[in-house]
């Protein structure tokens, strides 16, 4: 089942003492976030945001409300949520959040391998798929051509092709 709500960034500090906030950006790029005008701090909590904009690779935004140092420094460490009906997303993506979990079935031994744990997307070139094995260390398969075959949300399925010596 997926999520309404994905987390989008942690608010990590104040910045300056307007009551603006600092945002760690959780998306695949920080300007994602300043592209909203709302965010939620839970699902029955929206939050109107008034400006945002990246700085040093964080969002510092606005929340409409929060127009001290006081009342922003009582948001650190909240994680920010994207309602999902508020984003237009191409129909060949699908977020990482509804991925973790699926079941990973290689087309090259045409076995499962085990269930997708994280996806790490601190490698420039592509991300990389961690995968929790049952009675063997975790394996890390790119995600990217040609290894990446297919995501079926539905099925619960990822289909990878790894290549010999990869994961054994």
């Amino acid at each position: 089942m997926q999520k309404q709500f994905l987390e989008a960034g942690k608010i990590v500090n104040t910045h300056g003492v307007t009551g603006d906030i600092k945002v760690q950006s959780w998306c695949d790029s920080p300007e994602v976030l300043t592209d909203f005008d709302t965010l939620y701090l839970s699902p029955s909590e929206p939050v109107q945001v008034k400006k945002a904009y990246v700085h040093k690779g964080c969002v510092i935004m606005h929340l409409d409300g929060v127009d001290t140092c006081e009342a922003a420094e009582a948001l650190r460490n909240r994680i920010l949520y994207l309602n999902r009906e508020d984003i237009d997303l191409p129909e060949d993506l699908v977020f990482i959040q509804d991925m973790i979990g699926l079941t990973v079935y290689d087309e090259r031994t045409e076995s499962v391998i085990g269930t997708l744990k994280e996806v790490l997307t601190t490698n420039p070139a592509h991300d990389m798929y961690v995968i929790r094995r049952e009675g063997a260390s975790d394996a890390l398969i790119p995600a990217c051509d040609p290894f990446l075959v297919s995501v079926d949300l539905e099925a619960g399925r990822l289909t990878v092709r790894t290549i010999e010596g990869l994961i054994e």
